[in-house]
């Protein structure tokens, strides 16, 4: 139904609209269906009545006339103008304009048009149901080839099939048909359709209005109901996209916090300390040498130490992100990694050069790859490991994967080392964009990272 309504282009219309069309229809034939279905049935509950009360009536002066077709197959002279007299100048030669007297077969033994006398014609339904002992009616029906004389006068007639019986055996033995004037019972005829389409249409109308108002009720509750639903979707799609954009920009400005600390440390702590160092070199000489040997140790802390900063540093610094495309920016990370590891990774960057992503996003990018290769390292031993990034339509999509063992237990939230954001950390950092993180088990063994950006939002 839905698809009907929408290649018919009525999909904006409201429910009650919608209603009102298809209700409309359904009771316009319903209406037509049941009307001429009980106009039909008062006409032949009328017609039947009418036939039998004139069956009837004429039977009881008519049948005592035709006695003599129990042993005869023709009629006496007698009888047939005992018959003629009956309906000619009389009250009820009045009424029936014209008569058949029918034998088996269809054998016209009698008739006010004497030219038919004599002939047989094909026997009709009614004929032979009459024959059956049943009285039938037709109401303007003389269209028959035996009808002609009928038909040509041009007045309502009711035709009646009357069964004559033998007064001794009950057996028939003769099928009386009559052609009654009916013009009373076409002007009632016609008011009881009139009635009946009335009052069929009257009931129809009113069922259709109370379902209708049910459903304009309805309709209006949901149209409210829905106007709020889209006021309160659209509030809430603003406060999502603020608090987005809040999240981006903090953690942009967390990463630029990061990376002055990076720099901080670098050029404060680490030359300080680098200082030292070379002061200590020049202290040794002068020491006495049983100094030697504490010398020595404060010198490997102090080279420790550098060597720690320098990696802080490097883990929290970022390069010039902003300058260069997605696609250089995950392969550097993956020459990084080989260089500070040995461990080789493949990239597949299917993504068209010239995107333009906020900084937060080229980010996250950053910290996903560098965070999943550093994993790979740590719990796979660098085996298999595979960066691949993918933009279709409007869905961005970096995976990062290894051949490892994968995860024994649920990712853990935080890496091993100070330079590791951690995966919990990641989750957020995806997240507070709009995307999807996912951390699972690769069929054929090993782990992968996924991360998910609707960049329509975005």
């Amino acid at each position: 139904m839905d698809d009907l309504w929408r290649r018919k282009g009525l999909e904006g219309l409201s429910l009650a609209r919608q209603f009102a069309l298809a209700g409309g229809v359904v009771m316009l034939a319903a209406t037509l269906l049941v009307g001429w279905f009980v106009s039909g049935r008062i006409e032949d509950v009328v017609v039947r009545n009418t036939a039998n009360a004139t069956a009837l009536y004429m039977e009881s002066f008519v049948a005592p006339l035709m006695q003599d077709l129990a042993a005869s197959d023709n009629l006496s002279k007698a009888s047939r103008d005992s018959i003629g007299a009956l309906l000619q100048g009389t009250a009820l030669g009045r009424r029936v304009v014209s008569f058949k007297i029918w034998r088996e077969g269809g054998l016209l033994v009698d008739a006010s048009n004497t030219a038919l006398v004599g002939q047989v014609f094909p026997p009709t339904q009614n004929l032979t149901l009459a024959w059956a002992g049943e009285v039938r009616a037709d109401f303007e029906d003389t269209g028959d080839p035996e009808d002609a004389n009928e038909n040509a006068l041009g007045l309502p007639l009711l035709e009646i099939y009357s069964p004559i019986r033998d007064m001794e055996s009950g057996r028939v033995i003769a099928v009386a048909e009559f052609y009654e004037v009916a013009t009373q019972l076409k002007s009632d005829l016609v008011r009881a359709r009139a009635a009946s389409w009335g009052t069929v249409t009257a009931v129809m109308l009113l069922i259709g209005g109370s379902l209708f108002a049910i459903v304009r009720r309805g309709s209006r509750t949901i149209d409210s109901q829905l106007a709020a639903l889209a006021e309160m979707s659209s509030r809430n799609l603003s406060l999502r996209l603020r608090v987005q954009g809040a999240a981006a920009r903090f953690a942009s400005m967390n990463d630029q916090t990061l990376r002055r600390i990076g720099a901080d440390l670098h050029d404060g702590p680490a030359q300080l300390l680098g200082f030292a160092a070379l002061r200590l070199d020049a202290l040794r000489k002068a020491a006495p040498p049983e100094a030697g040997p504490a010398v020595d140790e404060v010198a490997r802390a102090i080279k420790d130490a550098i060597a720690e900063l320098r990696a802080i540093s490097r883990g929290l610094s970022l390069p010039d992100i902003d300058r260069r495309s997605l696609a250089d920016l995950v392969r550097g990370l993956a020459e990084a990694h080989k260089t500070r590891t040995g461990a080789e990774v493949a990239v597949e960057c299917r993504i068209a050069p010239g995107i333009d992503l906020p900084e937060a996003v080229r980010i996250c990018l950053y910290r996903f790859v560098q965070e999943g290769l550093n994993n790979g390292w740590r719990h796979a031993e660098g085996k298999g490991q595979e960066v691949r990034l993918t933009l279709t339509g409007e869905t961005l999509t970096l995976v990062v994967a290894d051949r490892g063992p994968g995860f024994a237990a649920p990712p853990p939230g935080a890496g091993a080392d100070g330079a590791s954001l951690g995966l919990a950390g990641l989750a957020d950092r995806v997240e507070s964009l709009g995307g999807q993180f996912t951390a699972r088990n690769r069929a054929g063994g090993g782990a992968e990272l996924v991360m998910s950006l609707d960049l329509q939002g975005l």
